[in-house]
């Protein structure tokens, strides 16, 4: 697998470069979102493969952002950890109706936070090769 990429989406300057700090220790390439609508718009021109997504952000809130990437088929299975202060049961209910594949509390622990996203860029790289390996297998069967 190339180099992952990942998003950090987040309205707040101090959470975007602490999040960016955690990220070190793991090779990848980050880029950065202010607020919702600069979320959907960086996701088509920097394609991640991981989106770390706040949820109290202008513009769209991270539930409408997740919602809007879930429901697409190109950004369908971006993978997304809903990094937020909210903690209550219902807003990880909201989360997770939103198509979020993770979500952590704030504040954030670097290492829990490097665990799971090594194992969600895992997670994808597996995914991605499933669907390479079904298209092959499409393309062999219309071959023949």
């Amino acid at each position: 697998m190339s180099t992952p990429k990942i998003l950090i989406a987040d309205d707040n300057a101090q959470n975007r470069e602490l999040l960016e700090a955690f990220l070190a220790k793991i090779d990848c390439e980050t880029a950065f979102a202010v607020d919702g609508q600069d979320t959907l718009d960086k996701v088509a021109s920097f394609s991640p493969d991981l989106i770390l997504l706040d949820v109290m952000m202008p513009k769209l809130n991270g539930f409408e952002v997740c919602r809007q990437l879930k429901s697409e088929k190109q950004t369908s299975r971006i993978m997304i950890l809903m990094v937020t202060a909210l903690s209550e049961l219902g807003d990880i209910e909201r989360a997770v109706e939103a198509g979020t594949d993770d979500f952590l509390s704030k504040p954030v622990n670097s290492h829990e936070l490097q665990k799971r996203v090594k194992n969600m860029l895992r997670l994808k790289g597996t995914e991605d090769e499933l669907e390479r390996l079904r298209e092959y297998i499409r393309s062999m069967e219309e071959a023949n």
